[in-house]
């Protein structure tokens, strides 16, 4: 084992006269900084650690460093008299450099506080920021990281919510806006300049009032926890812009604050949510559990490597070279594609991914949380656990289990891949659904089956374990992947920005660009992007379960072809506000898809659809229904040839009660979807299905809103186009 010397105290221990100590021993809960008008208190976990230091720094950098001198229950603690809220500090803890043990002290680096409310300053890449040195991993650093680090921050915030509540709305009832924080104003010409990219400017009422009248009721906001940029990343002039890459899941990411990074950024965050309250939107947080910007084992050392990397980072044995010799070096186990996983198994692990859900909801009064890779923090002994201590501890805590909880179910490895699996109250990202749509759009469905039971909440996956159709959230695109413009743009990936020669991202991107490979300026291709995009839009609003959509795709924003765009902090990714080269007559039928869904329970029912009448003598709740008007049949279903299917959905009744056990009686549905080449006449069932009705919603340029239809009647159904009639 190596060893750096510790670094000298700038203050003593005892004072002169030997009675009354500097540093008060202080309490070992609650961990991170607790600030009070009498003194601060500073606990950290470091179990191992052999000495522990509180070190803070004055407005024009001087560091100023505390020993601690009280270890119990693994935390070193002590308590600071005359601290202020607004300081910014960090630690250094001294102890065995060991790597392959998980060993990797090193009182040379000042360390983050994992508790740490709030962050100040941005990661320098430097040889200092690692705790090896750069020639040999093996052997100790003796650089001072402190110059090239990003400081914690004494927190105290006193915001008053008032009369803040919760929307809660019941999974049926909502419609997800994924959105970037800085990306959605950044280019906004109704929100003020100073606020634009911000939390504060998120929270405008160009902003909610936007979002209301489209039809949202949550935003999904890409990760807000302080998260830093990849030093491979920030060599190549780019930064981590979706923010996947946390390190501080109790501190608001601090360059979306305007109004600074000393603990203001705690109290504008919670002034956007209640706004966001106010106007009726829930928030929801995509959180990254799963790994750590401290990366692989030659990553940057910058908090939990240096108090407990043994403890916070999954380990395995590497394979014996050859049979029969001994176990290889312990290595890190890397299931997320990021360098480390997060071991949620150790005791003090899963405490702080419990204590970050309870604080945000608790404190900063978020609503629900999408779990990046939750997968690979679902793992007992490396294997997916579907038992594992988290989904245990969330499920039973009174706090986290009556929040919206949603998993994105896979990781970085085959056997990652759980969708269908997770047990209630989650529910899941459904890429089964999103890649099935995408397929059936582009003329690539080998048959309408499969569309059919994604439309109808994709019972297949859910159904089975008791699961409503609600437990699929839909989605056509994310953030990683095609926008939906770029979806029916581009054929192939365009990421040369990225510096990867194009090597990043997947080739599986299932679309179609109408026949010219990126943006043109022949009308017929354009008018056909445009309303394949609002194919996709439908499709995705009328379908069973939570529908996503991704922030700009009701417009359509382009990224040029880029489908990971991470790196790309720039026009690139964020959204043109600008009408000129807006798809309105996209965002239109998007706005029309929702708000039907709105106002009409037969579209966004929580029971499974049976095929059968839901009272005695009555009609179907749900009828597949063939071009010619008859119901689909078996060889119907077994025809691959077939691109067009009409979906009936009976509203009178309901399957499903009022509140009150009362009977529920809707207007019924009649939706047509054709991805086909050709048109199509349509027959309309002339029986007890459909007696007279209209068009509400067409991408069929010749059939109008307001077309009134009847039963036995005919239709042309435009090629690749969605038709909706609503019985009258």
């Amino acid at each position: 084992m190596a060893r750096v010397t510790p670094p000298p105290e700038t203050t003593t221990v005892w004072n002169h006269d030997g009675e009354t100590m500097t540093v008060w021993p202080g309490r070992n809960y609650p961990l991170g900084a607790t600030w009070s008008s009498e003194s601060t208190n500073f606990a950290v976990y470091a179990p191992a650690a052999s000495a522990m230091w509180v070190c803070l720094f004055e407005d024009d950098g001087t560091e100023v460093r505390h020993r601690l001198t009280e270890h119990s229950l693994g935390v070193w603690h002590g308590a600071l008299p005359g601290v202020a809220p607004g300081t910014r500090y960090g630690y250094r803890a001294d102890g065995p450099w060991d790597p392959e043990a998980g060993l990797r002290f090193n009182p040379a680096k000042l360390l983050l506080d994992p508790y740490g409310k709030a962050v100040s300053g941005d990661l320098v890449v430097d040889d200092a920021i690692f705790g090896y040195t750069k020639d040999d991993p093996e052997t100790i650093s003796d650089l001072d990281s402190a110059p090239y680090v990003p400081r914690s921050v004494v927190v105290y915030d006193d915001f008053q919510w008032g009369p803040d509540t919760s929307p809660r709305r019941r999974w049926r009832d909502t419609v997800i806006y994924e959105m970037h924080v800085k990306g959605m104003t950044m280019l906004h010409d109704r929100v003020p300049e100073d606020l634009r990219g911000t939390y504060a400017g998120l929270a405008t009422p160009a902003v909610t009032d936007y979002l209301k009248d489209l039809g949202v009721t949550a935003v999904e906001l890409l990760p807000v926890h302080q998260f830093f940029s990849e030093p491979a990343l920030a060599e190549r002039g780019l930064v981590n812009y979706w923010g996947y890459n946390s390190l501080c899941f109790f501190a608001p990411h601090n360059a979306y604050a305007a109004s600074g990074d000393r603990g203001q950024q705690v109290t504008e965050f919670k002034q956007m949510v209640k706004d966001f309250h106010a106007a009726g939107l829930e928030v929801i947080l995509d959180v990254v559990y799963n790994h750590t910007a401290e990366a692989g084992p030659l990553g940057p050392t910058l908090s939990f490597r240096g108090l407990d990397d043994r403890g916070y980072y999954q380990r395995v044995a590497a394979p014996a070279p050859e049979a029969g010799d001994e176990p290889g070096p312990v290595r890190y186990w890397d299931v997320t594609g990021c360098g480390n996983t997060v071991d949620s198994t150790h005791t003090q692990s899963l405490r702080m991914i419990l204590d970050s859900l309870r604080y945000w909801v608790s404190e900063m009064h978020v609503d629900g949380f999408r779990f990046d890779l939750m997968s690979a923090i679902t793992r007992t002994n490396q294997v997916v656990d579907m038992g594992s201590h988290l989904l245990t501890a969330i499920g039973q805590d009174p706090v986290l289990r009556h929040v919206k909880l949603i998993a994105e179910p896979w990781d970085a490895s085959m056997d990652g891949y759980r969708v269908g699996q997770f047990p209630p109250p989650w529910i899941e990202w459904n890429d089964q659904f999103r890649d099935t749509v995408r397929d059936f759009w582009r003329g690539h469905s080998g048959g309408v089956r499969t569309v059919a039971t994604r439309l109808a909440g994709s019972s297949d996956l859910y159904a089975d374990d008791g699961r409503s159709p609600y437990a699929s959230v839909n989605f056509i695109t994310a953030h990683d992947g095609f926008t939906v413009r770029d979806l029916v743009s581009y054929n192939e990936k365009h990421n040369e920005a990225n510096g990867e020669d194009n090597r990043d991202g997947t080739d599986n991107n299932r679309s179609w660009n109408c026949g010219v490979e990126g943006e043109t300026d022949d009308p017929e291709i354009i008018a056909l992007r445009r309303r394949q995009a609002a194919n996709l839009m439908a499709t995705l609003c009328f379908s069973s379960g939570v529908p996503m959509l991704t922030a700009g795709d009701e417009r359509g924003r382009t990224q040029g072809g880029n489908n990971n765009a991470y790196g790309q902090d720039n026009e690139t990714s964020w959204i043109d506000w600008r009408p000129d080269d807006a798809w309105l007559d996209v965002y239109e039928i998007t706005k029309t898809a929702l708000r039907l869904r709105r106002e009409h329970p037969v579209l966004r029912q929580r029971h499974w659809f049976e095929g059968r009448p839901t009272i005695k003598g009555g009609i179907k709740d749900l009828v597949w229904v063939h071009p010619s008007g008859r119901e689909m049949t078996v060889e119907d279903w077994n025809d691959d040839a077939i691109r067009t299917i009409g979906m009936f959905l009976n509203g009178a009744p309901l399957r499903s009660p009022g509140p009150r056990g009362e009977q529920v009686r809707d207007q019924s549905f009649m939706i047509w979807l054709n991805s086909g080449a050709d048109d199509v006449e349509l027959v309309l069932p002339a029986n007890q299905w459909v007696h007279h009705g209209e068009v509400v919603l067409s991408t069929n340029a010749e059939l109008a809103v307001g077309t009134p239809v009847v039963a036995g009647g005919t239709l042309d159904l435009q090629a690749r186009s969605v038709l909706v009639l609503r019985q009258t």
